[in-house]
């Protein structure tokens, strides 16, 4: 029988109480930064000039000395998040992503609505602003067309002008993680309207819905959301990476922006009560909308784990649209995953502008 021994250097003590002082000195430091918003993450960086502006809506052109695709792509957001979600962080960033893919882009910012733009109503945005942002690209670009890009509430209003004027120079058109059948939504976004919530109740003295309310009814569908986060900042406080990744999402995540009243209203009714997408019961303008002629090359993309556009919500515009060249892109991503984080830059963004530059020109010197 023989016995068998082991051997270890013993650790320093001192070494180790070295180590762990650091560590709490970093995260007292780190902590006190945060807490008086000392070094906070910067978001939106990357270079662009404002182009087009109307009112607190602004269009803006990113850099690039590289363009090697068209045409143009035009981000448009939702009424009711702030766009630098789109260009969150060098390295994760979804503008920074199409421009090293060779794309011309451009984003339109929305602003931040108040008494000036209760009146605001979706033809406001689908009829006025949309279809001037889009001339104003293709102007600009010697009238190679535009592809035209919504996310969330965004891809709403994307849908809404490109059934509405088929004639504009649209070459193509991508909505991202955009709902359709609101009868699948979540109670917290769809429960306005009719024997729910009065919509006139959620509207201030500013004619609008304010950020607080919005930013509630994104706290309804994951409540307890805001505890593992916190959760995560303190057993992260020790590394710098993770923090500014933190902030950068928080300064975007509780920080929404009033939904313009007239737009609202209108949201509530045709779209939360009447279903108008899917029932065909859709008027604006005077005029009845029909996804149907909606004819340009289209991709529907869609968040397999979205807890705010569940994907029931989402895959139903696939085949409401009447385009002949129509793709469905079911991703493995949350809402906001198809665009931030380790999968949106790895699996999500490639997807996307794959089908992007199947349906774009390679641009000649």
């Amino acid at each position: 029988m023989s016995t068998r021994t082991t051997s270890s250097t013993p650790t320093d003590p001192f070494s180790f109480f070295a180590d762990q002082f650091a560590v709490g000195m970093k995260r007292s430091w780190n902590l006190t930064k945060h807490l008086w918003g000392i070094d906070r993450a910067a978001v939106g960086q990357s270079p662009r000039d404002l182009v087009w502006a109307s009112g607190k809506t602004k269009l803006y052109r990113y850099r690039n000395d590289s363009v090697t695709v068209g045409p143009p792509v035009l981000l448009v957001m939702s009424l009711v998040s702030q766009a630098f979600i789109l260009d969150l962080q060098p390295g994760n960033s979804f503008v920074e992503h199409l421009v090293g893919e060779g794309f011309d882009v451009y984003l339109l910012d929305w602003g931040i609505p108040d008494e000036e733009d209760a009146g605001n109503s979706l033809e406001t945005y689908v009829d006025h602003l949309i279809p001037r942002a889009v001339a104003t690209i293709d102007e600009a670009s010697g009238h190679r067309g535009v592809t035209v890009f919504g996310y969330c509430f965004g891809g709403v209003l994307a849908l809404l002008y490109a059934a509405r004027h088929g004639d504009d120079p649209v070459r193509n058109l991508v909505v991202m993680a955009t709902p359709v059948d609101f009868t699948k939504m979540p109670k917290a976004m769809s429960g306005v309207g009719g024997d729910g919530i009065d919509p006139e109740s959620l509207i201030d003295h500013t004619g609008n819905v304010p950020a607080a309310t919005i930013r509630a009814s994104f706290t309804m569908l994951t409540p307890t959301a805001d505890l593992s986060t916190v959760a995560d900042f303190f057993e992260h406080l020790d590394d710098d990476k993770f923090l500014a990744s933190y902030q950068a999402m928080t300064q975007w995540s509780r920080n929404h922006i009033p939904f313009p009243g007239a737009a609202f209203r209108q949201t509530a009714d045709q779209l939360g009560q009447r279903n108008g997408f899917v029932t065909g019961d859709l008027v604006l303008g005077g005029s009845e909308v029909r996804l149907s002629d909606i004819k340009v090359p289209f991709v529907n993309v869609v968040a397999e784990r979205d807890h705010i556009v569940p994907k029931e919500a989402a895959l139903p515009l696939t085949p409401l649209v009447g385009s002949a060249d129509k793709t469905e892109l079911l991703l493995p991503a949350g809402h906001v995953g198809l665009i931030v984080g380790n999968g949106g830059r790895t699996r999500c963004m490639p997807a996307m502008s794959g089908w992007m530059l199947e349906h774009s020109d390679r641009l000649v010197d």
